[in-house]
């Protein structure tokens, strides 16, 4: 039995000093590590402004392991699973009632579920979805997602007067269009807030779009202005027209925004 099947096929339980703590398997999941990190600083943390510096190096890391271990096992990882899950469920549920609205808002806030790392959930989602039914709706609207990020990375291009910041903007939004977002979103976008909303304004919108349009895919490939190779043919038109609204909205909006803030000394790039 492999990671991947605990917690799925047949329930194992520790015990945990009389608790019985359920063997969930946590691989591919980002919000449990996030939240338990944040645990062991805040416990070290304390720690360190009680106990003597002549006995911190023996107390504070055990102390502080031992307790964020067992608090990861007994709450943090079953309630964030189950918080990760409940989210997933939801916006696939959503599409079932509403596939407009899940386009708009799945992909508005893709971006979002990049800076935690909660993107990588769909990629289950995505896989489960093919595997059952043949076809999924959520890759296209990701796909979009990452090439509005690299429009709004390239209009700063255009908006910054610094050689340096337009290089790195300019290759960014190269990365971004083949489907590497990171560059443009850490780098640029969310340094410059405003490109970070235009290109999340943008994403929103195509997906709307194309989710309106049946905009399918039966496999997942790469993304950005290649991911068309990943669509059913019956959608290329459509997501084609998509493909030049998270092209074309977020690099509008980004460029009229920036050209108004760099006239008041304030690119933000």
């Amino acid at each position: 039995m492999s990671a991947y099947d605990i917690g799925v096929k047949e329930p194992h339980y520790w015990n945990f000093f009389g608790l019985e703590v359920a063997q969930i398997g946590y691989q591919g999941q980002v919000l449990p590590v996030l939240v338990a990190a944040w645990v062991y600083a805040s416990i070290e943390k304390a720690l360190r402004r009680v106990i003597p510096d002549a006995f911190q190096l023996l107390i504070v890391a055990p102390v502080t392991l031992l307790v964020t271990s067992a608090l990861s096992l007994i709450a943090i990882g079953p309630i964030t699973l189950w918080i990760s899950n409940w989210i997933t469920d939801g916006i696939v549920s959503l599409s079932s009632v509403s596939p407009i609205i899940t386009g708009v808002l799945f992909g508005g806030c893709f971006a979002l579920l990049v800076i935690t790392g909660m993107h990588h959930a769909f990629l289950a989602v995505n896989l489960q979805l093919i595997s059952t039914t043949g076809r999924t709706m959520f890759w296209p609207i990701q796909a979009l997602s990452d090439t509005a990020q690299g429009s709004a990375a390239l209009a700063m291009a255009f908006v910054t007067r610094d050689k340096k910041n337009r290089s790195i903007a300019l290759t960014s939004a190269l990365s971004a269009y083949l489907g590497i977002t990171e560059p443009a979103m850490f780098g640029v976008n969310l340094r410059a807030k405003y490109a970070f909303i235009c290109s999340m304004i943008g994403a929103g919108l195509a997906g709307g779009f194309i989710a309106y349009n049946g905009v399918i895919s039966q496999s997942i490939g790469v993304s950005g202005l290649f991911s068309i190779l990943s669509i059913t043919r019956a959608g290329w038109g459509a997501y084609a027209i998509g493909m030049l609204i998270a092209i074309g909205v977020p690099f509008v909006l980004t460029i009229i925004i920036g050209l108004a803030r760099r006239k008041q000394g304030n690119a933000g790039f």
